[in-house]
């Protein structure tokens, strides 16, 4: 699980208004978002693809068009 200890700022009426965190609890939430945006992507194109091919095919076809 992740585990942040944010800090937050006050306006006058004592209203958050913004949070503060160490530079490694900010750079491992985003690698938290990075990995789940990833993973919503894989389920999607896990729901929407009919046919997965081979990765040898994918790579040559790479390779062919410069990509890689």
């Amino acid at each position: 699980m992740l585990k942040i200890n944010p800090q937050y700022l006050f306006n006058d009426k004592g209203e958050k208004t913004a949070a503060l965190l160490s530079i490694k609890e900010f750079q491992l939430l985003m690698q938290h978002l990075e990995d789940l945006e990833d993973i919503l992507e894989m389920d999607a194109a896990v729901k929407t693809e009919t046919e997965f091919r081979d990765y040898q095919n994918v790579q040559a076809d790479l390779i062919k068009e410069g990509k890689l």
